[in-house]
Formats: C-alpha cells, sequence, structure tokens
C-alpha cells in the first residue's frame, strides 16, 4: 500500500512538472517566434483527430504532440484538435463512445475547454493535463487539471452542464465525417489535407519536410526527413484505435483495464455520469 501512495505522489509530481512545462514552453515559443514573423499563409495545417481514451491517442499527445510547443514548431503550423474520434451517434442523439461513458465524458470536456479557449496555446495545457491523467490510469481525477493549470472552471463546466458541449461534439462528429480520405482509426493526423496514416509518430520531421516558408525553423536543422511508407490498408497496425467493429478487439486489447469503465467506476461517478444523460456506454 506504501509503495502505491509513492507511485501515485511520483506521478502526481511528474504531472506537475509536465504541465508546468509546456505552459512555460508555450510562452517561450511564442516571445522566441515573435522576431521570425511567420506569414499565416506559410504555416501548415495540422489537425489532430482524436478520443480521450484510446491509449494511441494519450501517447501521441502526451510523448509527441507537446514537442511542437517544446521546440518552437507550433510557430509554423495551425493545429487543431478535435475530440470525437470513432464514437457513434444513435438514432435518438445519444453519443455512444468506444472506450464507454467515461471517453464520451472527457471528449465533451475538452471540446468545452477548446470552446472556452480558443486559442491553441490556452486550451493545449488543459487537454495537455487530461490525456497524462488518462494516460495514466486516472482520468477520473480530471477536474484537478482546472487547478494545475491555473485555469477558471467555470466556461468548461457551464458548457458542460449546459449541454452545449453536446452540440460541440455533434459538429465534430460532421467534421470527422466529412473526411476524404475517410478515417479509419485514431490518431487520424491530417497535415496539409493530408492524412499521415501510420507515420504520425514522426509528426515533427514531416512537418519540417513539409514545410514551405522562407524561415525554417531552428528544429529542423539537421533532422533526418523521414521517407513516407505506404499507408496501412491490412487493419494490422498495433499502435491505433480502429474504427470498425471487427478490429474493436485489437484496440481494446491495449486499453488496459480501463477500457472497461462499468467495471472500474465507483457508484459515486457512475451516478454522476448517468445523471449528465448525455452519454451512454457502448
Amino acid at each position: 500500500m506504501e509503495a502505491h501512495h509513492c507511485n501515485n505522489r511520483r506521478s502526481n509530481l511528474l504531472l506537475l512538472l509536465l504541465i508546468v512545462s509546456v505552459v512555460a514552453n508555450l510562452i517561450t515559443a511564442s516571445a522566441a517566434s515573435s522576431p521570425i514573423a511567420i506569414a499565416s499563409e506559410e504555416k501548415l495545417e495540422l489537425t489532430l483527430y482524436y478520443e480521450a481514451l484510446c491509449p494511441f491517442c494519450e501517447n501521441f499527445i502526451v510523448n509527441y504532440l507537446y514537442k511542437l510547443f517544446d521546440n518552437g514548431l507550433i510557430s509554423i503550423v495551425n493545429l487543431k484538435l478535435s475530440p470525437y474520434g470513432n464514437a457513434k451517434i444513435r438514432s435518438n442523439g445519444t453519443i455512444v463512445c468506444q472506450h464507454g461513458a467515461w471517453e464520451c465524458v472527457l471528449n465533451t470536456v475538452e471540446a468545452c475547454a477548446i470552446h472556452a479557449w480558443p486559442a491553441v496555446s490556452d486550451h493545449f495545457p488543459f487537454v495537455y493535463c487530461v490525456e497524462n491523467l488518462t494516460y495514466e490510469g486516472e482520468y477520473a481525477n480530471w477536474e484537478t487539471c482546472f487547478q494545475k493549470v491555473n485555469v477558471d472552471p467555470k466556461p468548461v463546466l457551464d458548457c458542460y452542464a449546459s449541454g452545449f458541449g453536446h452540440e460541440l461534439e455533434l459538429q465534430y462528429a460532421d467534421e470527422i465525417k466529412a473526411l476524404e480520405p475517410p478515417h479509419t482509426y485514431v490518431p487520424w493526423v491530417v497535415l496539409d489535407g493530408q492524412p499521415l496514416y501510420d507515420d504520425y509518430v514522426d509528426i515533427i520531421s514531416l512537418i519540417c519536410k513539409a514545410y514551405k516558408g522562407s524561415k525554417t525553423p531552428q528544429a529542423c536543422h539537421g533532422l533526418s526527413l523521414p521517407v513516407t511508407k505506404h499507408k496501412d490498408t491490412d487493419n494490422n497496425l498495433d499502435n491505433v484505435c480502429y474504427k470498425e467493429e471487427k478490429s474493436k478487439s485489437k484496440s481494446k486489447s491495449k486499453s488496459k483495464s480501463k477500457s472497461r469503465v462499468s467495471e472500474i467506476m465507483s457508484a459515486t461517478e457512475a451516478s454522476w455520469v448517468h445523471d449528465v444523460g448525455m452519454v451512454e456506454s457502448m
């Protein structure tokens, strides 16, 4: 038991250090980029389509995507987050999420945060914090992120409680449904209109390769640019959560015990999710 508490303390300390680091780097990157102003037409469009409890989405955000803020590459991309993923809409308008009710809650919470703080430098630290908690299996503690990143919880909580977050999720559903080519799994990363498929983990190098602006960021100097691999067409990747039912078992096998939401939610947490009345488990 004592070892468990020690691990929790270490995890909490690491999370705090990571959040402080991301916030500090956001400020630093912003300040550093101001002398080399990047024309808006030179910026790359980067969109991440994801779902909150897919372990591979968590991993990508926590261990890869944050580096854009750490190394200043955020100055050459317009980053958009789309928290919906492989969810489905039933005929009565309710949303069913791949990894259960908690995933619907967190997708909606993150959608509300993005709406409440539209600048990516404002909402990314909060999303990063929530995803880091899910990465550690502590997603039920997501509300601690308001204090950890020092933001007012009211706009997000009001958005969620009012049902507006549900409307935002329906908008994200329309966006991912309109993708061409269609997404087949998450994380689904699109760079300047082109899906990266399973190359998404090479995001830093691929951004540098795609950037054609007049001022190459320092982070791109000396990088070995990747050779784009063929796209996956056989549903045989082990680092994604597949959309189709036939491949869902593959994703669930990687989602650790947290995908079994009904088994691990406490009675209080289950009641809270049920009372919201906007989400259902698979």
